[in-house]
């Protein structure tokens, strides 16, 4: 590593990723070509789905980051074309008064996925690895027993046949905080805010040691960690989508020839005059 590099990461307090550099170089991706790749990227998810549904798979991908750093936007990508009833979007939200009572992991492993699923957390049992130790939601002791745990837990769900994929967004302070302003003009996105993303934002740099703890206790053989570089959504989507394609095992089900049916007749119904409660029509 160079010396300005190694300034550039003391100075981040985040470590860089292979690529970081060439990303941050590249130009925005117009939308145009964002929107021709994305389809395609979509229509190979559509076939994961219908390999995931046939073979009995079990899916389960984590999304973690600081706030803003594109987590919400990936997922909606991921399950816009496909089906609710099998990629499943989780976003538990504070845990009630029981479920603090209960083992950590116990409330998400509810959500793990069954055969023929896809479990996609926007942020997870992670919590404990990040936003809790930073805004001191748990003791130090809480988080360092968690972190010795996670890996074992892990363990057991990729040995019961659970394909795990852990994705971790990065996100740089100035385009954090161009997020964030914009969230608080724009009334259509004033709904992303919580009171923890407000008070979280001055503690970017606890969020990245906190970041580095985890990676280092539970970035593992059998369920590794994948670090994004997320400053350009559109890059980033699609960087996400295509590495998750290529971690699963599928294959694209055999063409089927699929024609129209007939058109319907009335067979002598007919339509009655005036039908009540109809919504009005301005547009």
């Amino acid at each position: 590593m160079g010396k300005k590099a190694k300034k550039d990461e003391k100075a981040g307090g985040t470590t860089a990723s292979p690529g970081a550099g060439d990303a941050a170089a590249k130009a925005k991706m117009k939308s145009k070509e964002y929107e021709k790749e994305m389809r395609r990227l979509q229509g190979e998810l559509v076939s994961l789905q219908d390999w995931v549904v046939t073979t009995g798979a079990k899916v389960c991908i984590v999304f973690e980051g600081l706030d803003s750093a594109g987590k919400g936007g990936t997922i909606r990508r991921i399950t816009e074309r496909t089906s609710p009833r099998v990629f499943k979007h989780i976003a538990l939200p504070t845990p009630s008064e029981r479920e603090k009572s209960q083992m950590y992991v116990q409330r998400y492993m509810a959500h793990f996925p069954s055969a023929g699923e896809v479990a996609i957390f926007d942020r997870s049992w992670y919590n404990r690895a990040g936003v809790e130790p930073v805004m001191g939601y748990c003791t130090p002791e809480q988080t360092e027993k968690f972190l010795a745990m996670t890996p074992l837990v892990e363990k057991a769900m990729v040995d019961n046949g659970i394909i795990l994929l852990k994705y971790w967004l990065n996100v740089s302070v100035e385009e954090q905080t161009r997020r964030l302003a914009n969230r608080i003009t724009d009334p259509v996105k004033t709904w992303k805010l919580s009171p923890t993303d407000l008070k979280s934002y001055n503690r970017h740099y606890d969020y990245c040691r906190a970041r580095d703890a985890m990676l280092a206790a539970t970035d593992t053989a059998w369920a590794p960690w994948f670090v994004v570089d997320n400053d350009d959504k559109k890059r980033g989507r699609l960087n996400i989508i295509s590495h998750l394609l290529s971690q699963i095992p599928y294959t694209a089900p055999a063409a089927v020839e699929i024609k129209m049916p007939r058109k319907p007749t009335p067979r002598g119904y007919v339509q009655p005059d005036e039908t009540r409660n109809h919504i009005p029509t301005p547009f």
